[in-house]
């Protein structure tokens, strides 16, 4: 072979081999988080498969990338991205078909950061099905919530195969629907009382179109059975949202004892504007349902009193700061724009009318990113990487991340530590990256660190040993 016609060869390979890898990066950053990072499917369909209800060609697939499928939820990415970029999303989906499908990687044993290698265990979760929250009762025994409706004990790292009787049916016919965020009161040891928030709806539960939001109980679990089950929010029938997306949910007792918890904005962007509408918002309860009395709108006409801040489009993270008392939320933007804030009583944090992000569409939501009366974010990401839970790190274990922020990633599939200096972040250091959609993170009484792990669906535990020393 003539070494021109060789290098030639080199060159076209690596071309393609270049082109290829572009195209799973623009995959990844655009359609990843609603087709799975790997084509294995998420809130929107699978990628890899033999059906394709909207055609297989070349043809077909980039005129419903680049225009959209009617009277479904793909918008048109025609106006995001270039032809040349869908057709090498084309190609990439084509060609994704005859390869052998994407897993996850192998999770190593041992992760290197700045500080510490983390020592990974991937604890007994065969039988979990799109975990959704943890919460220790003690150091054996923990409740995971699944996204598919069902509470289950973690007991010495061993998932019981048996879930908890008595449960609410709920709601999962919404791609981000079912159980959601679980809690356990202050006085737990005392009261037993557990705290969950679930998409609820009138009429039948399979029904795409039934009217929904999501509702806010607390319950005790005697024997494996719910039982002395409390209604603790939920809104009026004339309230409720039909095909809603984005519930929420997430749960916070502050230091204080009230109990914080979050509504997305359902898809309905401008009621999140709207004191009289429960969707986009931060509410404030006590522990038993009542309404402090200092709430910031408790007293304004037609208002929903339990509301603690508005704009927010969907809270996926809440923690409160060790030492200095502020408490830290993530928020999902769409197209870009996820955001970390610092709540305050009463405040707006101007979802729709600003925001860093687009519309799902391609459509621009808002030309403002900032306006008078309306909170500015601390941290705001674009792409998205689909932002979720958050926690401060308290254990003695991480001593040298003493007070640093956790917070997990849904479609860019990452957990990053975050230094806050002054209500700052001055650095963020990616931990994991590539094993899993972090859905939540919680430290132990024993101080370790657990992750959930959604698709797929892992619990980790997190140690650490200190790096050895340069000589």
């Amino acid at each position: 072979m003539k070494p021109v016609l060789a290098s030639g060869i080199f060159l076209l390979i690596m071309a393609t081999k270049t082109y290829s890898q572009q195209a799973e990066v623009i995959y990844k950053t655009y359609c990843g988080g609603c087709h799975g990072a790997r084509l294995e499917g998420n809130s929107a369909t699978k990628l890899i498969k033999d059906k394709w209800q909207h055609g297989s060609t070349y043809n077909a697939i980039f005129k419903n990338i680049k225009s959209g499928i009617p009277k479904t939820e793909m918008k048109g990415w025609g106006n995001i991205l270039k032809d040349k970029e869908i057709n090498s999303l084309v190609n990439f989906i084509i060609s994704s078909q005859k390869a052998p499908a994407k897993k996850a990687p192998s999770l190593p044993s041992g992760i290197p950061t700045q500080d510490y290698i983390l020592k990974v265990e991937k604890l007994d979760s065969g039988h979990t099905s799109t975990p959704w929250a943890i919460e220790f009762v003690n150091s054996q025994q923990a409740l995971i919530s699944e996204k598919t409706g069902r509470l289950r004990w973690l007991v010495n790292g061993k998932l019981d195969t048996v879930p908890i009787r008595g449960l609410p049916a709920t709601h999962t016919k919404s791609a981000t629907g079912g159980f959601m965020d679980i809690a356990l009161d202050p006085k737990y040891q005392q009261n037993g009382w557990v705290y969950l928030a679930y998409s609820h709806a009138n009429g039948n539960l399979q029904d795409r179109d039934a009217p929904g939001m999501t509702r806010i109980i607390r319950g005790k679990i005697k024997d494996h059975e719910w039982t002395d089950e409390q209604t603790l929010f939920e809104v009026p029938d004339s309230l409720l949202v039909v095909r809603g997306d984005r519930w929420g949910c997430r749960f916070l007792f502050d230091k204080a004892g009230y109990l914080y918890f979050t509504i997305g904005d359902m898809g309905k962007a401008m009621a999140s504007q709207e004191l009289s509408r429960p969707t986009g918002k931060v509410y404030r309860i006590n522990s038993d349902g009542s309404i402090p009395k200092d709430n910031p709108f408790v007293n304004a006409p037609g208002a929903l009193p339990a509301i603690f801040t508005i704009g927010n489009r969907d809270v996926q993270g809440i923690a409160q700061h060790p030492v200095t008392g502020a408490i830290w939320a993530t928020d999902h933007g769409p197209r870009g724009g996820d955001e970390l804030n610092i709540l305050k009583k009463g405040a707006n944090y101007g979802w729709p009318l600003i925001t860093y992000g687009i519309d799902y569409s391609g459509k621009t939501v808002s030309e403002k990113t900032e306006q008078e009366g309306m909170e500015q974010p601390v941290v705001q990401w674009t792409p998205s990487i689909a932002v979720c839970p958050a926690e401060f790190i308290t254990s003695p274990l991480f001593a040298k991340w003493k007070n640093n922020l956790l917070i997990g990633a849904l479609a860019f599939e990452e957990l990053r530590r975050l230094v806050i200096v002054n209500n700052k972040v001055i650095k963020q250091e990616l931990i994991l990256k590539g094993y899993g959609r972090v859905r939540d993170i919680k430290t132990s009484p024993d101080g370790s660190l657990y992750v959930l792990l959604n698709k797929p669906d892992m619990i980790l535990r997190l140690t650490a040993r200190e790096k050895p020393k340069l000589k």
